[in-house]
């Protein structure tokens, strides 16, 4: 299982989202519905928005579980033997301390995640989902104010970036209570 979730990672974060994104909706697609065909069902067919999020979904959970694997890493290993022989249950160790353990770390990595995720909606524009990239260009092209429209939407991420960085703050501050400060690095 380890080498099959090794060849995941390494294959999915190799080969860029756009690549992914037109594999799934065009060639997917025709290989689903081949496959349906001979078993004698009628054929199905993949909006632009279901294989772009799928497929967004299936890379950035390649990028999440080297993540989460860095920072269960990242736990002193004596936390867990202490675990293990005060004879705690794998699922108990797992609530009482690995999750926690692990989630500052991985807080960090994941935020940047939601960050890449929220941008990368832009790539489902080529599959014909109208997202607000392919809908700031359909209004450029009827007003002719092209350079206005693009400066609304990238408004429009930049607010929503800003925005999940004060909630990703939050969250990393509840999940760093009673730990010591983060160093602050001088600029």
């Amino acid at each position: 299982m380890r080498d099959l979730m090794e060849v995941y990672t390494t294959v999915v974060r190799a080969v860029p989202e756009l690549v992914l994104i037109l594999l799934l909706y065009y060639a997917g697609t025709d290989l689903i519905n081949r496959a349906l065909d001979s078993l004698g069902y009628a054929p199905v067919d993949i909006s632009g928005l279901a294989a772009g999020i799928g497929v967004l979904g299936i890379v950035q959970g390649a990028y999440a579980t080297e993540v989460i694997r860095g920072a269960i890493l990242a736990i002193p290993q004596g936390q867990i033997e202490a675990a293990r022989a005060y004879g705690m249950p794998p699922g108990k160790m797992l609530r009482r301390i690995t999750l926690p353990a692990m989630l500052p770390f991985a807080i960090p990595g994941l935020a940047n995640l939601w960050l890449i995720a929220t941008k990368d909606t832009a790539l489902l524009a080529v599959v014909g989902f109208n997202e607000l990239t392919q809908e700031t260009r359909q209004a450029g092209a009827t007003t002719k104010a092209y350079f206005t429209f693009f400066v609304a939407a990238g408004v429009l991420y930049l607010l929503l970036t800003l925005f999940s960085n004060v909630i990703i703050g939050r969250i990393e501050r509840w999940a760093r209570r009673g730990m010591p400060p983060v160093a602050e690095t001088g600029r």
